[in-house]
């Protein structure tokens, strides 16, 4: 199957670099084993066609769910019909760490409401510490 069955696009790709430290990962130099420009390129238009390909049997499952947003349980169900299901487990793994860095994140994004300070206590220590920052670099 193709990006073109899915109506999608040959632009479709994954960062080489990001790519390149997951294979790099995988095979530390210690090894001795090589990963050539050609095989990574190879690898990355596998991936992209494994997304595509499990994005559009969720995208049906939704469907008939009469979803229309794309949720883990369909990814799951997809991945279970596409004969994938050994993935599951680290699926629902993933799922379940993104979901505590996104915990944490929201909870960075709230020091703001619960620094007790108000705008204007933030603004006046905020241009006190650019006048700190200018006084040390000058």
């Amino acid at each position: 199957m193709s990006d073109h069955e899915y109506g999608g696009s040959d632009d479709l790709s994954l960062p080489k670099a990001t790519v390149q430290k997951i294979v790099s990962e995988i095979l530390p130099p210690s090894t001795g084993v090589s990963f050539s420009k050609e095989a990574r390129d190879l690898l990355i238009e596998c991936c992209v066609e494994f997304i595509t390909l499990v994005s559009s049997e969720a995208n049906e499952i939704s469907e008939k769910e009469a979803k229309k947003t794309i949720a883990c349980d369909h990814i799951t169900k997809a991945l279970d019909t596409l004969g994938f299901s050994e993935y599951i487990p680290a699926v629902l793994e993933a799922a379940a760490q993104h979901k505590e860095t996104q915990k944490v994140r929201e909870k960075r994004g709230n020091k703001l409401e619960t620094s007790g300070y108000t705008m204007d206590q933030l603004e006046e220590l905020q241009r006190q510490q650019f006048a700190q920052a200018r006084e040390r670099h000058a």
